[in-house]
């Protein structure tokens, strides 16, 4: 692997991880990827960032970026060749802010919704509920518009659909049994679209020592 590329430590299902590779392919920024195993997380990991999840960029001067809004904006000031940074409608302040509110408030209650058991006295229906008003206002901006910010895709829809898929396929019955048709068509965009099915390939898990793939593959 030759040394001029990034390395991204990254898994394959981590909403995260999906985003920055999101943003990379499309800024085809070519990376070394080395797919890690959460439960088996490889010591390089934690040399370069104590914060010891996915993903971690390390670019080829050695900077290292740990956080998946981070890798997007670095990526994308790049390259930006859909326009992800210029929105049809609103600013890239207003995206961010959307974007924090959902990574913030919506993953609290989407954590206990999906997973209930890694929680003490959560009652997963509260958190669905509560996460349903999240994605109120999603239906809301998508019955206006056929994405978040007008009617190109842009920064906001790519970091959030990740985490709206999980919300979804966590009871994909009663998902589909909300009056969301907005939200609804817009999901099923993302979930059907060719740039989604790159990103989402399978890889070897990485092993220490050996190269990583390269990401995008050509």
């Amino acid at each position: 692997m030759p040394a001029r590329y990034p390395i991204l430590y990254s898994f394959r299902r981590c909403p995260y991880a999906v985003r920055a590779r999101l943003a990379l392919m499309v800024s085809n920024r070519v990376c070394e990827l080395r797919e890690v195993v959460l439960r088996e997380k490889p010591p390089e990991m934690f040399e370069v960032s104590a914060k010891g999840t996915v993903p971690i960029l390390i670019d080829v001067d050695g900077r290292v970026l740990d956080q998946s809004m981070d890798i997007m904006l670095w990526t994308l000031r790049q390259n930006d060749p859909e326009k992800w940074l210029i929105p049809e409608q609103g600013s890239v302040a207003e995206m961010l802010e959307l974007i924090a509110e959902f990574d913030d408030g919506f993953k609290y209650h989407l954590d206990r919704y999906k997973y209930p058991e890694r929680y003490a006295g959560v009652d997963a229906e509260t958190h669905r509920q509560e996460g349903a008003l999240y994605l109120d206002r999603l239906n809301a901006r998508l019955s206006a518009a056929e994405y978040l910010f007008g009617n190109n895709i842009a920064l906001a829809d790519v970091a959030i659909a990740p985490f709206v898929r999980q919300f979804a396929h966590t009871d994909r019955a009663w998902f589909d049994e909300q009056p969301w048709l907005g939200l609804q068509a817009w999901l099923a965009w993302f979930t059907e679209s060719e740039i989604y099915s790159s990103v989402m390939q399978k890889y070897p898990k990485w092993e220490s020592g050996n190269p990583g793939v390269v990401f995008p593959s050509s």
